[in-house]
């Protein structure tokens, strides 16, 4: 990018769409690498969100430095070197900051951000508490943007963040990547907050854009950088082979118009076939270790997806039967739910339904549950019940892509 000259337009311009930009760009890295370094995530997140505030008052007379991401990262560590000498306690941590300075762009970035991950993964804290952490510290979501993919308030997403870093403040907790005889307690944690990490970047929660390529790359690096600490985990290459699965058709999910285009309707001669068969390979070396889990198993399920020639050709008795086992080892609404889309295919439409109806006391809240029942009811001829449901899904639905393709159901 170039930068304006001091007092340009383009530097009075530098506010909130370009500071939102190269937050999403560079926040992360510079918060790793402060956290790494002062074993303090609260106090990293701080550093870095006071940088931004420096960088608003500043750039909006002075101009966009050429280095808008150098400029952060220097000042959040000049922030971090104001506040530790004027703590004793801190006084060790300063070498650490040096270090940092003399270091080469992207050296041990990806080791940063893994230990950021583990951090925020601590077992300390709850599950909900690990993952929400993640998505604003590593990730950089706003707080609303979180509290929309939890369906809570802003305020009670605020006050379990707080808790949080507060938390990892009182433990002691380690910001860096485990020793290799503690990494397998900390497994499960760490792909639960990359799954939703994924997920968050593959059809945003909240937002204009309808995805965020940039959050589902950051998941694919991070559990590629886990598969290489775990090699032989077979969760760890589940996931990884999912996520690649996903990814391989990600160019597919939406047309010119930034319209989110159903499966049945993708051209899977433009899918990366390279990339499904990557996934493959890994998710074959997982089975090999006898070890099946709920990652591996939803791989299995979009393997048969993408190897199936056509929507029309897809082994739906197969993913019943997967889906079958998910239940058994992770049960939850949400995989019944998944179930039943594919008994409609399997079986009929009338079994699907019967399969959906029972899942609203758990699901009324959830988008997709009144948009797969309106599809059902529609199927089956209940067009007022259908348009009923999926007014329903579009008042829950908050993806800009998924509401337009349900505002297109409506007017059909």
């Amino acid at each position: 990018m170039t930068a304006g000259p001091p007092g340009s337009a383009r530097g009075r311009d530098a506010g909130a769409g370009e500071l939102e930009r190269l937050y999403r760009q560079e926040a992360t890295r510079i918060r790793a690498s402060l956290a790494a370094r002062l074993g303090d995530v609260g106090l990293a997140e701080e550093l870095v969100q006071d940088a931004f505030i420096e960088a608003l008052e500043h750039w909006r007379t002075d101009g966009v430095p050429p280095n808008p991401g150098g400029w952060l990262a220097t000042t959040a560590r000049r922030k971090a070197i104001d506040r530790l000498r004027r703590d004793r306690a801190g006084q060790d941590k300063l070498a650490l900051l040096a270090v940092t300075e003399s270091r080469s762009p992207g050296t041990d970035d990806e080791d940063d951000l893994l230990g950021l991950v583990f951090a925020c993964c601590h077992p300390s804290l709850p599950r909900e508490s690990q993952i929400a952490l993640t998505l604003r510290v590593v990730c950089g979501l706003t707080t609303p943007e979180i509290a929309a993919a939890f369906l809570v308030s802003e305020q009670a997403m605020a006050q379990r963040l707080a808790r949080a870093r507060k938390a990892l403040r009182d433990t002691g907790a380690d910001v860096g990547v485990p020793d290799p005889e503690d990494l397998g307690d900390r497994r499960d944690e760490a792909l639960a907050v990359i799954y939703l990490v994924f997920n968050e970047g593959y059809l945003a929660s909240a937002g204009r854009t309808p995805a965020r390529r940039d959050l589902a790359a950051q998941a694919v690096a991070l559990t590629r950088l886990l598969h290489r600490l775990m090699p032989r985990e077979p969760e760890v290459l589940g996931l990884l082979a999912l996520l690649l699965l996903h990814e391989s058709r990600a160019t597919t999910r939406f047309d010119g118009w930034g319209r989110l285009v159903r499966l049945q309707d993708q051209d899977r001669a433009r899918w990366d076939r390279a990339l499904a068969g990557e996934a493959a390979q890994l998710l074959s070396r997982a089975i090999a270790l006898h070890r099946p889990g709920p990652y591996q198993i939803q791989a299995a399920i979009a393997l048969v997806h993408a190897q199936a020639a056509s929507y029309a050709d897809t082994d739906w008795r197969q993913i019943r039967r997967f889906y079958d086992r998910l239940d058994l080892i992770a049960p939850s609404p949400i995989v019944r739910l998944n179930r039943a889309v594919a008994t409609k295919f399997a079986v009929g439409p009338v079994a699907a339904l019967a399969e959906v109806e029972p899942l609203a006391g758990d699901l009324d809240g959830y988008r997709l549950f009144h948009a797969v029942r309106a599809e059902l009811l529609t199927e089956l001829g209940r067009h007022d019940d259908a348009r009923a449901a999926n007014e329903r899904a579009l008042a829950l639905a908050a993806n800009p892509a998924e509401r337009e393709l349900l505002t297109r159901r409506l007017s059909l």
